[in-house]
């Protein structure tokens, strides 16, 4: 038998999530939009509300909460601001390689600290020459003595220009099939954040450039085995990168249907309410059909991994459906809203934005369809 329900407190988990959204989260909202800058209250807030701490182990300060529970909280602030969605899935995806794979040093320098929201991480792996293909960028590094020496640049970084600590991917300049996973700290001397981008949506979202030069790390701040790198990005990307991708685009959806079922019932056209036409119908049809079986594709595999399986090719497919699904469902939003759609004050305008910047991250769509058409061969 398969249960499809949450447990009671996975339930108050998510009314809980919907309350802090609504309260600490949207009141600042037109202020990210207007600034495209990520807001000092809604980061302190999630703190506070160990928003941060659901999946750091209760050892080192955090909920030990699962993947179920990071799924809903990222769904529902996504719901009210994408933008801060995207923030705080980025950040636990700068949280999974400590937990997976540092040290106990490590875990004890950081954890605690990103636990209350007090330090801010991200995952530094894109390059101009290398995202949906690791093995392309050139970021490298060079061993001398107990330190490496690191040298590159790194583009698209989410939380680029506020993270206080960073998982880093580069390869051995003598050896471009080895990879090492780094943490570093903002205070390392030779690294800075440089350009800062200007997105079509999510602009309470930070995303900019990295640069690294001669930057000198020491090897206690390795991340699993030195040359094995790779495992350790793309098993964040693939069981956390990916799944709060889901999170995001399922919490886009839920605010698409819920303001196109508000605006078809206020609207008046021919005498009554545009919700009686059933080409209207069919729309807020089409959006509900996707947001439930995007729901079901996500938190499937959110349980598969918190039964201790990995669901990275699971979360491909919900990644891809969702991602995809969010673009239909803001468009259609838009089309709902008619002129309405096109004007800056109506949410279905900064929704239609927000969707075309969830579509690449953390792996295109024609990338999910490589992934699964191989897994699918496999």
């Amino acid at each position: 038998m398969i249960d499809f329900t949450f447990t009671e407190e996975q339930e108050m988990f998510r009314k809980a999530a919907r309350e802090f959204a609504e309260t600490q989260v949207a009141p600042h909202v037109e202020e990210m939009e207007k600034t495209g800058e990520v807001s000092d209250a809604v980061v302190k807030a999630l703190g506070e509300a160990e928003m941060m701490a659901i999946t750091i182990p209760e050892e080192y300060g955090g909920l030990g909460l699962g993947y179920t529970e990071r799924l809903i909280a990222v769904e529902e602030i996504s719901r009210v601001s994408v933008a801060t969605g995207m923030m705080l899935q980025v950040f636990a995806l700068g949280i999974e390689p400590i937990v997976k794979f540092g040290s106990e040093e490590l875990k004890k320098k950081y954890l605690p600290g990103l636990a209350k929201g007090e330090i801010l991480s991200t995952t530094a792996v894109t390059e101009a020459t290398g995202g949906s293909d690791p093995t392309g960028i050139r970021s490298s590094y060079k061993k001398e003595g107990d330190n490496f020496i690191l040298n590159g640049r790194k583009c698209f970084i989410t939380n680029s220009h506020i993270a206080d600590t960073i998982t880093v991917l580069a390869k051995d300049e003598d050896n471009p099939k080895a990879f090492c996973a780094f943490v570093l700290d903002k205070d390392m001397e030779g690294w800075k954040a440089t350009h800062k981008e200007h997105k079509v949506g999510m602009r309470g979202c930070n995303t900019g450039e990295l640069a690294f030069e001669n930057c000198v790390v020491p090897a206690s701040q390795l991340l699993g085995e030195e040359g094995k790198g790779l495992r350790v990005t793309m098993a964040a990307i693939g069981d956390v990168g990916r799944g709060g991708m889901v999170g995001v685009a399922l919490g886009l959806q839920a605010a698409c249907l819920e303001e196109s079922i508000k605006f078809a019932n206020e609207r008046i056209l021919y005498g009554k309410p545009i919700a009686a036409l059933q080409t209207i119908q069919n729309k807020l049809a089409d959006m509900k059909i996707d947001l439930e079986a995007g729901t079901l594709l996500g938190y499937r595999a959110a349980a598969m991994q918190d039964k201790g399986g990995r669901s990275s090719n699971e979360f491909a497919v919900a990644k891809y459906y969702t991602t995809e699904a969010c673009q239909r469902a803001a468009k259609m939003a838009v089309d709902i809203h008619g002129g309405y759609g096109c004007m800056e004050e109506y949410a279905v305008s900064r929704y239609m934005r927000d969707s075309y910047v969830v579509g690449p991250s953390a792996g295109t769509s024609d990338i999910m369809k490589v992934i699964i058409g191989r897994w699918v061969l496999s």
